[in-house]
């Protein structure tokens, strides 16, 4: 028999998230993931009975064979525990009944969420060996969670939210057609350096999320869950998304038919939610993940160490990506896709992927250089990141992308509506065996365009993002309406990304030039984040006042009317976003535009008015 003190060790260090020592008495529980499909409890007229548990399990977020972690999580009463935590949803009106028992031997669980919403932030602690019964009535109807917190773990150094689940109130009488998506984190130091991790999307870490699977003209209804306490902008591939509702664990708003925003990119601030519904129109193989790079790459991967050199550049996108990532695979059973038709001639571009490697005295470049005339650039050619892409709506349009740097890399035209195939992550994009491949060194990839929309788009990298986008491996996009020019006197592109050494740079540039604008017009601003990570608040002031813009268009999409009211010139840009204003100057003289966060101003433009 094991002694007493190291079966308290033992338990410390299963709370701890570690096996510490090997106890063949132990056969810890495995956690099965919850695709949030079948609601928990026993459902009799109005009354919802569920009895759940907290308790210690084994948690495989990769595959059954993979690493794991042990941890404190929710089950139903004699049932398998499962990360997300039991669904429980019901329908307005609705009284729910719910016993919370404790099963951890020496910590005490605070309880979250189990009330009537909309609510205020509640705890109920529950010591071990305990329960506690909840009764109150579903309330409002929304997307929620509910969640836990085991012992006095600080949630800034060590991430527990896989200790969560969703809570759904459907209004009475409503069918229920959506699938929930949940994100979950488990996080701990490894030293003072690194950091380890666990990212799921209902309990899986890509590549062993659920693959969704939908047909030509489905009309997809998703609940967002956001249960971390990081941020997420989550981006959809090839298609807009519709935004029905936002909220958070607590509170839950539908918007008015008119105030629905489209969008390709949407951030999620810690606890939040959001209902989308979308309609795929082209077939293939498309994704919904986060854009940070971080929660995406193989960074993401529980028990990943990077070695020095480890470029990470496998074609295989089972391995060039993991953590926050769901593929849809879009199928078109009635053969009803057909590429358009155009009677426009075709335009062909050639943009060359060059860089200068990283010395003693200079960090790497990488940059993407449009040819502009008959002659390709000289092989060494590196321009500021951030170079303009002018094309044409409904103009079909070839882009060949040649790579002359040292790496492999990939374009992924963020946020235009295109053939999958030519989307952009390699290995991936396009159907059964035809899917696009990495360009290789000293290779080249040809994508089509076929540019349905006119607005704010954004071409990028989708290999080795981490090297690759804070390189300057990025660039901004304007598709301009058929028989119109861009204006550069009143078309204004203002775009963020990240430099190697850490900085932030506007237009490629940490100490960007004056923007300058003539008096008497209205300028359209076109402000781009596609930095690693972080949202920026991006701001236009003269001294200490703000000015007024008015805002007409996200991620590509015109804003619904009702939405273009003008306001405070301050918007918050997350990775992976594109917002347009207009600005009318109320005077000559020189305003400043900023981008910040928390509070600090990390770089900044001189506008110029004259």
């Amino acid at each position: 028999m094991l002694s007493v003190s190291l079966r308290a060790a033992i338990c410390l260090a299963l709370l701890a998230g570690h096996v510490a020592v090997a106890d063949p008495e132990l056969k810890p529980d495995i956690v099965k993931a919850n695709d949030n499909r079948s609601p928990a409890g026993i459902l009799k007229k109005d009354t919802l009975r569920i009895h759940l548990v907290v308790r210690m399990a084994r948690w495989y977020p990769e595959a059954a064979s993979g690493p794991y972690v042990d941890v404190p999580v929710f089950a139903e009463k004699a049932r398998t525990p499962s990360i997300p935590g039991p669904l429980i949803r019901v329908h307005e009106g609705t009284t729910i009944i719910a016993t919370v028992a404790n099963e951890l031997s020496d910590s005490t669980v605070s309880i979250h969420g189990l009330a009537t919403r909309p609510a205020v932030d509640d705890s109920t602690s529950i010591r071990p060996g305990e329960n506690h019964v909840f009764t109150f009535s579903a309330g409002k109807p929304g997307t929620y969670f509910y969640y836990a917190k085991a012992g006095t773990v600080n949630w800034k150094v060590r991430e527990r939210e896989q200790l969560s689940g969703a809570f759904v109130v459907d209004p009475r009488g409503a069918r229920v057609n959506d699938r929930i998506l949940m994100i979950n984190i488990w996080g701990d130091p490894v030293d003072s350096t690194s950091y380890d991790n666990a990212l799921a999307i209902n309990g899986k870490s890509w590549p062993f999320t659920e693959r969704f699977s939908a047909n030509i003209g489905d009309s997809l209804h998703w609940k967002v869950i956001n249960a971390s306490v990081r941020p997420h902008p989550m981006h959809l591939h090839g298609f807009y998304f519709r935004i029905d509702a936002a909220g958070t664990q607590y509170v839950d708003t539908s918007y008015a038919p008119d105030r629905r925003e489209l969008a390709v990119t949407k951030h999620m601030s810690p606890g939040t939610t959001m209902d989308i519904t979308w309609s795929p129109n082209r077939p293939g193989n498309w994704l919904f993940h986060c854009h940070f790079t971080f929660h995406v790459n193989e960074g993401a991967r529980l028990g990943f160490r990077p070695m020095k050199g480890d470029m990470h550049m496998d074609v295989d996108p089972m391995k060039h990506m993991s953590g926050l990532v769901v593929g849809i695979s879009v199928n078109d059973p009635r053969h009803a896709w057909h590429r358009p038709d155009s009677s426009v001639p075709l335009r062909k571009l050639r943009l060359y992927a060059d860089d200068r490697p990283e010395t003693a005295k200079s960090q790497l470049v990488t940059s993407y250089v449009l040819q502009r005339d008959d002659k390709a650039p000289a092989r060494d050619s590196v321009e500021p990141a951030g170079q303009l892409i002018v094309l044409t709506q409904h103009q079909p349009t070839d882009v060949t992308i040649i790579n002359r740097a040292h790496a492999p890399t990939s374009v992924h035209w963020h946020g235009i509506e295109l053939e999958s195939y030519n989307d952009g992550v390699a290995g991936w994009s396009g159907a059964m065996k035809n899917v696009a491949p990495m360009i290789a060194p000293n290779d080249s990839f040809t994508a089509r365009l076929i540019l349905p929309r006119a607005g704010t788009f954004i071409y990028h990298t989708h290999l080795n993002d981490l090297e690759q986008i804070t390189s300057g491996a990025y660039g901004p996009i304007v598709v301009i309406e058929p028989g119109k020019k861009f204006d550069s006197e009143r078309d204004h592109v203002v775009t963020l990304g990240w430099m190697t050494k850490g900085s932030i740079a506007l237009n490629g540039d940490s100490v960007p030039p004056p923007m300058v604008l003539k008096y008497g017009l209205t300028h359209r601003l076109r402000l781009i984040n596609i930095g690693a990570a972080t949202r920026f608040i991006f701001a236009l002031r003269q001294d200490s006042t703000f000015m007024t813009w008015r805002p007409v268009a996200r991620d590509g999409a015109d804003l619904p009317e009702a939405t273009r009211v003008a306001g405070k010139a301050a918007r918050p840009l997350s990775t992976g976003e594109t917002f347009d204003v207009e600005w009318n100057p109320p005077a000559r003289g020189e305003y400043l535009l900023t981008v910040a966060n928390s509070g600090k101003v990390f770089n900044k433009m001189k506008v110029l008015v004259r």
